[in-house]
């Protein structure tokens, strides 16, 4: 009988030890920063004595870094929401257009994943369809590191290409879309409750590029919750047991996001016009030719190095939208 209580203040022990580490990550970075203002002050009172170069060259990197530390500190602030701490499940899809959709949403799982490398976080791929002829049929990413769902939250949306086709012989310009939703990951701390009688488990064989790897058995999974309509799939693995543990994951992660979306709606309505996740409402434009520009129609940042961002440089578009419109997507 002890045992149960056991698990019990396992857990709880758990919680309280993520909430301490949680609590550090904001009280280090404000006494690295005091300790920073107390060194610059104590230059400053120096160069009022006596004049020295070296102090001053000193005074004036202190001050970039004490500035560079202020603007990521400000932009902690802004992960105030109740999910912005956890963890991100990011699903990629194309839109029409075939080849050009498909290919446009691989280079965006690359630039999410490019992103995340910059950051140090953790990239798992829950769930990848190749297309036949080039490209992504959808990709499903588990993106893990501090905060990441907090990030990720400005990329849901529909993004637009507008380039020269690789794939058409005449060279003509052609425009492209793919949407991004992200969820955040939920954990077992949140109950999701998931009714076995409400779901249609499908196997599958998983897909494959052929060869010695194509899987002999029905590994892969589908998992539909027939009364929402969701749909998640995973065939990453060669265990049928091991897909449908990650589905299950998927499909607590899409149920708490909706759950939380019909929670919001009143919020959601004030957003509806700049983040409605449909083709023709897109949030960002990435411009390959005539010229280069990514443009997020929502804050109007505009940068021009389009290639640095496909690169996973997407800070200061993120930061741009916490700035702008985080408090109110929150």
């Amino acid at each position: 009988m002890a045992a149960p209580h056991f698990w019990d203040d396992q857990e709880a022990a758990r919680t309280v030890i993520d909430e301490s580490n949680r609590l550090k990550g904001w009280i280090s970075p404000w006494k690295q920063l005091s300790v920073q203002v107390d060194d610059l002050d104590a230059l400053v009172e120096l160069l009022e004595i006596e004049e020295d170069p070296d102090l001053e060259a000193e005074f004036g990197s202190g001050l970039v870094t004490l500035a560079t530390g202020v603007e990521s500190m400000e932009l902690r602030t802004m992960l105030q929401g109740e999910d912005d701490h956890r963890e991100a499940m990011v699903t990629i899809n194309p839109g029409a257009g075939g080849l050009e959709s498909q290919d446009w949403a691989e280079m965006l799982m690359r630039m999410y994943t490019r992103w995340a490398e910059r950051r140090g976080f953790q990239v798992t791929v829950l769930d990848l369809q190749p297309a036949e002829e080039g490209g992504i049929k959808n990709a499903t990413l588990e993106i893990s590191g501090e905060s990441a769902y907090g990030f990720l939250k400005a990329e849901g949306g529909v993004h637009r290409l507008v380039r020269i086709s690789p794939f058409d012989a005449q060279k003509r310009r052609h425009t492209s879309f793919a949407s991004v939703f992200v969820h955040p990951l939920v954990e077992d701390d949140i109950e999701i409750e998931v009714n076995e009688s409400e779901l249609r488990i499908d196997t599958y064989r998983a897909s494959g590029a052929g060869g010695q790897h194509v899987n002999k058995t029905d590994s892969a999974v589908r998992i539909t919750h027939e009364p929402s309509g969701i749909v998640v799939t995973c065939q990453q693995e060669r265990s049928q047991h091991k897909n449908r543990g990650t589905a299950m994951k998927m499909l607590r992660a899409a149920l708490y996001q909706k759950e939380v979306e019909e929670r919001e709606k009143a919020k959601e309505e004030v957003q509806k016009g700049m983040s409605d996740i449909a083709f023709g409402s897109q949030i960002r434009s990435y411009v390959f030719q005539p010229y280069t520009m990514v443009n997020d129609h929502r804050t109007e940042t505009k940068i021009t190095d389009v290639h640095s961002v496909m690169d996973g440089d997407l800070d200061p578009l993120i930061e741009a939208y916490l700035k702008k419109l985080g408090a109110v997507a929150d």
